[in-house]
């Protein structure tokens, strides 16, 4: 039985809602690459830290993440004010939409891009601006972000799905040539080779978001963080709802964030094992997108064929034998590519060898 439709508000009727990537119940068998999770567990500080505040739930949290705040800011040389904390960095995303969106304040991004970004807009029943890429280089459309005319956009660096990573002067000109309110989403920035932080100093219309789900492994506690101007930081503050992260969330990220040793350990093995796998799918002739994130966009072939049919072919082969990987048919930009998240190193060879396998195999009439 469907709830009825005359109770809902306007922007849900038209809503869609996002589309997570497959999340299994676990089997010792299934290796799941499809929603860029960190391959490894989280530093034992943080189980350590967490355990120590249960005792302490039945008390409600610091309502402003202040010791958290503190750690971030001395973390990028940034003062506390310019630091808002979030349950995940997706919260800080749907403030940002909360803010300045809605009505007449239209919401533009890449396309293709994060998917939730359409989601928080549709549900704020703000009008979306789709920037097209011209082709599959994904190389930033600076012409079409400056003429989209939006009040706010979302720039994914590096991006996703592609995992390209855009370089400081050109997200200056998309900064510079647009007058609404810019928000560069650092999901993966820990695996690339530079951030944008430098360029807060410089720009007060700008917002960068970080997670701690990828390069910290904490997907599972939910935790982010927002980067701006005083003023910026200020006006999302007000919108925030009370008590957005919970006690064992701030507590395990401080923890995180803390272990500077195991981060840097885990983040270099992670970027070592992207790199072998796409020297990998080089050496098979297949086209990679060069990945600054923690994992690898790449072009199936076997056999000379590639397209939509090779990649839905290899996905499904995967699938039927537990390897989890992410396929995007909905974009003609994105159909003939496979997302490949980073596992561990078994996984890797796993993976390979099924892709091996799938190469000798007779293509499907």
């Amino acid at each position: 039985m469907s709830f009825p439709k005359k109770h809902l508000s306007d922007p849900l009727l038209s809503h869609k809602p996002y589309t997570p990537g497959i999340q299994p119940n676990f089997t010792e068998r299934v290796i799941k690459l499809n929603t860029n999770e960190n391959p490894f567990p989280p530093s034992e500080k943080v189980r350590e830290k967490v355990l120590s505040e249960i005792d302490s739930l039945n008390l409600y949290p610091n309502p402003h993440s202040s010791t958290l705040r503190t750690c971030v800011a001395n973390l990028h040389n940034l003062s506390e004010d310019q630091v808002i904390i979030g349950n995940g960095s997706d919260d800080l995303l749907n403030l940002c939409v909360r803010c300045f969106a809605g009505g007449t304040l239209e919401v533009g991004m890449l396309a293709p891009s994060y998917s939730l970004y359409e989601v928080l807009a549709s549900i704020q029943g703000a009008k979306i601006v789709g920037v097209s890429f011209a082709n599959d280089d994904f190389d930033l459309p600076l012409q079409g972000i400056a003429a989209s005319r939006a009040n706010l956009f979302f720039l994914t660096n590096p991006h996703a799905p592609s995992g390209k990573e855009y370089g400081l002067a050109d997200l200056e000109k998309a900064i510079e040539n647009f007058s609404g309110i810019m928000v560069i989403d650092e999901a993966y920035a820990d695996f690339a080779s530079h951030n944008s932080i430098s360029l807060l100093s410089k720009y007060d219309n700008l917002i960068i978001t970080r997670t701690l789900s990828k390069s910290y492994s904490l997907a599972g506690l939910r935790v982010g963080y927002a980067l701006a101007s005083p003023a910026l930081v200020s006006v999302l503050d007000q919108a925030r709802e009370v008590y957005n992260v919970d006690r064992l969330a701030q507590a395990g990220a401080l923890a995180a964030l803390s272990d500077r040793s195991y981060f840097e350990t885990t983040k270099t093995q992670i970027i070592k094992l992207r790199e072998e796998l796409r020297i990998e799918f080089d050496h098979m002739g297949w086209r990679t997108i060069p990945s600054g994130a923690n994992f690898l966009f790449t072009q199936p072939s076997r056999q000379g064929d590639s397209g939509p049919d090779t990649a839905a072919d290899l996905y499904e082969f995967l699938f039927d034998r537990e390897i989890l990987v992410r396929y995007f048919p909905q974009n003609q930009l994105t159909e003939s590519y496979l997302r490949i998240s980073i596992g561990k190193p078994a996984e890797m060879g796993i993976l390979m060898d099924r892709i091996k396998e799938w190469q000798t195999q007779e293509k499907r009439k």
